[in-house]
């Protein structure tokens, strides 16, 4: 049985960058593998979460798709908007990165914690990442999702069955990720791109 980091498009350790940013074509398809890490927990109060993230990659494919030359990568698009009234592709760059983080955040939580079961994990994650920028209704629908994580070791096994060769695969797709999002930090905080968003 295949390993859940083997199954997913790309993964974060392949995605490239240059001088000029993350290329953005293989970090959207990179990013679709934690869509399907959320089909993985199998839970349909996830359904909010998938939806964010699958919404904000949307935003960012659509300005990708209007020219795949300009917009090769991540800080292009971000760049090209700035100054402008249509930020949609930044916000939903903005916002796909904050999902991520939350994902990233609570990954390496469970991965570093053999007994913590996942709920705690990523309620943990969440009160640092997602929590402080997100409104009641929308605290209440991740606090209804946190509650409905499975059991670690249902969801482990999962992801692959062999839990060595699962907890590395995803250490180092969760590290590659990790790495990819401080340099969109440092580059939002940088030039204030998050600024009004």
């Amino acid at each position: 049985m295949s390993t859940f980091v083997e199954r997913v498009p790309l993964r974060f350790e392949q995605v490239t960058t240059n001088e000029t940013g993350i290329n953005t074509a293989e970090f959207l398809d990179a990013a679709r593998g934690v869509v399907m890490l959320f089909d993985e927990l199998g839970s349909a109060a996830f359904v909010v979460v998938k939806s964010d993230i699958s919404g904000n990659i949307d935003k960012v494919q659509a300005k990708y798709d209007t020219d795949k030359v300009a917009f090769n990568t991540l800080e292009k698009i971000v760049e090209a908007e700035a100054g402008t009234k249509d930020r949609k592709a930044t916000q939903g760059l903005l916002w796909l990165k904050r999902g991520l983080e939350f994902t990233a955040q609570g990954l390496s939580r469970s991965l570093a914690n053999a007994t913590e079961e996942l709920a705690a994990s990523f309620r943990q994650a969440y009160e640092v990442t997602l929590k402080p920028l997100h409104g009641f209704v929308v605290k209440a629908a991740f606090n209804v999702a946190m509650t409905a994580c499975p059991y670690r070791k249902t969801f482990y096994e999962k992801l692959g069955g062999d839990n060595e060769a699962v907890h590395k695969g995803l250490e180092m797709w969760v590290a590659a990720l990790q790495k990819h999002l401080s340099q969109l930090d440092a580059f939002y905080k940088k030039g204030a791109y998050d600024k009004g968003l």
